[in-house]
């Protein structure tokens, strides 16, 4: 499909060719014309010139149908692009406008006046002490020998226990503050204080004991007294009358501070053997404080 600008060159195209048809046709009918009558001689100025002009004069023949518009040309190369314009020039940067003048100053702010001062009556001035009496100073004493640093005992940890028993065949005594004996020990853990000449134990770790005791009286002796103490004072206490045979024993359990003492008196006769041990005293730490 041809575009609008293609329209005029195609227009041209099909004029030119038509024209040229016309003169291809009438160039043919001369030539016809010309064969079939012959050549006239004339010397160029006479009647003969002239007729030959008339007779090869013939009518306008039909013109000719126009021939098929040609193929469209190539399209032409592109122009060179133009040149770039002039780039304005950046206006110039305007001057700063003077400073605007300072506006008043605010009338300042009213101050309250200043409250009276407070008129407080003086307190009374208290009686003076009577002068405190000068002591008398005392003779310097001679000054004693520095102490070595006793152990801090570590308590955490440490276990007590002990069981003691009697070996002989038998002991006897009159008085209610006599200490049972003891000859042997079955169980004595470290840290456990037991004199065995004294049957007693001393308290080395503060907390809470548990002690027993058991012990033999045959039945033709008297009457028999047992005490379990503590610090001279008698906790529990067992006793058997004349006569009567059996096994005392007895338990209790105590609070102890370091240095605490416990053992066991009797008032009566004893006894025991050195292979059946059938008087013992046992104790144990329940816990530490």
């Amino acid at each position: 499909m041809l575009g609008a600008g293609s329209l005029p060159s195609v227009t041209m195209k099909i004029c030119v060719t038509t024209i040229l048809s016309i003169a291809l046709l009438l160039g043919n009918s001369v030539k016809l014309r010309a064969s079939v009558t012959g050549p006239v001689p004339s010397d160029g100025d006479g009647p003969a010139s002239q007729v030959c002009q008339q007779c090869c004069q013939g009518p306008a023949a039909i013109p000719g149908i126009p021939g098929l518009p040609g193929p469209v040309g190539q399209m032409g190369p592109y122009g060179q692009p133009g040149s770039k314009g002039d780039a304005g020039q950046q206006g110039h940067k305007g001057d700063v406008g003077p400073i605007g003048p300072m506006g008043e100053r605010g009338a300042p702010e009213n101050t309250g006046s200043k409250g009276d001062d407070g008129i407080g009556l003086p307190g009374k001035i208290g009686p003076r002490g009577l002068p405190g009496v000068v002591g008398r100073i005392g003779e310097t004493g001679v000054k004693g020998q520095k102490g070595e640093p006793g152990e801090a005992p570590d308590d955490s940890n440490q276990r007590v226990a002990f069981t003691v028993v009697m070996t002989s065949s038998s002991d006897e005594s009159r008085s209610h503050d006599t200490r049972l004996p003891f000859q042997q020990t079955e169980t004595l853990l470290p840290g456990t204080r037991f004199d065995l000449e004294t049957g007693t134990f001393t308290c080395s770790v503060p907390g809470t004991y548990v002690f027993t005791f058991s012990v033999l009286k045959f039945s033709n002796s008297g009457s028999l007294h047992i005490h379990l103490v503590k610090n001279n004072d008698k906790v529990i206490s067992t006793y058997g009358t004349s006569g009567q045979r059996g096994q005392f024993s007895g338990s209790a359990a105590m609070a102890l501070q370091r240095g605490d003492t416990v053992y066991v008196t009797m008032c009566g006769r004893v006894h025991s053997d050195s292979t059946f041990h059938y008087t013992s005293f046992s104790g144990f730490l329940l816990f530490s404080e």
